[in-house]
């Protein structure tokens, strides 16, 4: 298997095979004689990554995806309405019993709680520099998901291994506080390869730990109130020092066989048949398109995206251009139409709806096959058929990521405005789109939201640029500075006592 952090999940997997499924984990891996072997390691420390993984691709996604301006669920004649779960992220207006809020909420602190698991059973093993690896490893997930966290819920709580007590929560500076002194006192101790290899692809190396407090310091501002840019070109220079570089291919970064490469820095790992998570093509494409791309099963015609972003993609030669499917629809020699009942499938930009409390496009054929759709992560004709997974890795944090946010920096504190255009442009040209020689904020803005398309990243960047109240699609905007967090679970209120809703639910 091409995937390292796959064949480690297997192995977590084998480990139970022959044991009762109530067994804990702790009675097999016993503290002071396991792990000791690198392989061992890996293995014990498996199920941080695939949980981490297996949430991250849809529900997490969601999060930052459909509260933005780049992607939209509408109902398609009652199909995908699901109690107005998809229309209330895209017009903001959910409420604390939302699911998918629920659901990232639980993937975060499932997350931790098991960083913390494991921690607590390699903290007793044999002394040894793997162990020390692996330790400073699993820290870094752990404040990954913090990260996540505290981005989506502001103020909440950091937990300990152990207790039984409900955890305090916690200020956002007080998360952020823990996340930085965190990822600086184990970045020097991992692993530094020149890129990341297979090795260590999909696994924290120093290098994701920089890309961290990069990201960590650029949101300072909307996170504690303080500007640290000038921090986060610290952690840039550091990764740009590095031997990472931009990959020449553009989309073999999202292709179906992608996996270690010089630009890649971290990666959530999909396997369509052992670790699944990847649902892009499920959720994204019509059934009608199942026989261009020979798919084993029948996409659900869900997710699109909104003609006002699709505007940005409309450099000369730029190869992200055609990451969008619009338009009439052919098969693979360009000349056979596809065929959508009586008439050619047709992808119209503009999204028409004939009920707007439900944002259903209606029954017409018309209606159903409205709106832009993404083949970036390429549809995967190894998708397994029954789960609906496919094979291709999605990009966590990734070299052009780190040049755009380097180049944003430097406009915020007025620096080298050369030097700026030089971090731009790169990524501008590796795209094959047109050099430019002045730069302002909202290029940054647009720049990034080209590059890092349906990526995740999204929501994160119109709030630090402070468009996220914005009106787009069937959001009217304006609706306050509440909206830049979620609100704390219902039910996580109800189970912790020490909780706080946060302001404006």
């Amino acid at each position: 298997m091409k995937k390292y952090i796959a064949a480690a999940f297997l192995a977590t997997l084998s480990l139970g095979a022959c044991t009762k499924l109530d067994v804990d984990v702790e009675s097999q891996l016993t503290n002071g004689n396991f792990p000791i072997t690198p392989d061992a390691f890996v293995a014990a420390t498996g199920t941080v990554y695939q949980k981490f993984n297996a949430g991250f691709g849809v529900d997490i996604w969601r999060m930052y995806e459909l509260t933005s301006d780049e992607v939209i669920i509408t109902a398609r004649n009652g199909g995908y309405y699901d109690q107005g779960r998809y229309q209330t992220l895209h017009k903001h207006n959910w409420a604390p019993d939302h699911p998918i809020i629920l659901s990232a909420w639980q993937w975060g602190y499932a997350g931790i709680s098991d960083c913390n698991r494991v921690l607590n059973i390699l903290e007793k093993s044999v002394d040894s520099p793997t162990k020390t690896q692996f330790l400073n490893e699993i820290r870094t997930m752990r404040a990954l998901y913090y990260l996540y966290v505290m981005d989506m819920f502001g103020n909440v709580p950091i937990t300990s291994f152990g207790t039984a007590e409900s955890p305090k929560q916690s200020t956002r500076a007080e998360v952020f506080s823990y996340i930085e002194k965190e990822l600086l006192a184990v970045s020097e101790g991992l692993s530094a390869p020149a890129t990341v290899t297979a090795e260590f692809y999909g696994r924290p190396t120093k290098w994701m730990a920089y890309a961290m407090l990069q990201k960590l310091y650029m949101n300072a501002e909307q996170y504690i109130g303080k500007a640290m840019y000038v921090e986060a070109n610290v952690y840039a220079d550091k990764i740009i020092n590095s031997s990472m570089a931009l990959v020449s291919d553009y989309n073999t970064l999202f292709a179906v066989n992608n996996g270690a490469n010089t630009e890649t820095i971290f990666a959530a790992i999909y396997d369509a048949n052992y670790s699944g998570g990847n649902a892009m093509t499920r959720f994204t494409l019509h059934s009608a398109l199942r026989a261009k791309y020979n798919l084993p099963f029948s996409p659900s015609n869900a997710q699109c995206t909104l003609k006002e972003f699709h505007t940005l993609f409309n450099l000369t030669n730029d190869v992200r251009n055609a990451n969008w499917l619009v338009g009439k629809q052919f098969l693979n020699d360009g000349t056979t139409p596809i065929m959508n009942g009586s008439g050619q499938l047709d992808f119209t930009a503009d999204i028409v709806l004939t009920n707007q409390e439900t944002m259903d496009v209606g029954p017409e054929v018309n209606g159903v096959s409205r709106g832009i759709r993404s083949i970036k992560f390429y549809p995967d004709p190894n998708t397994n058929s029954s789960t609906r997974f496919q094979n291709n890795d999605m990009p966590i944090f990734r070299l052009a990521d780190v040049y755009l946010l380097k180049a944003e920096a430097l406009l915020r504190t007025g620096g080298s405005l050369t030097e700026a255009l030089k971090w731009f442009n790169k990524v501008r040209l590796r795209a094959k789109a047109p050099e430019v020689t002045t730069l302002t904020l909202d290029q940054i803005l647009e720049e990034r939201g080209r590059e890092l398309a349906w990526e995740g990243w999204r929501r994160n960047d119109l709030i630090r640029f402070g468009k996220y109240q914005g009106k787009w699609g069937f959001k009217n905007g304006g609706e306050g500075a509440s909206r830049d967090i979620f609100p704390i679970p219902a039910t996580e209120l109800v189970l912790n006592k020490n909780l706080k809703q946060n302001t404006g639910y």
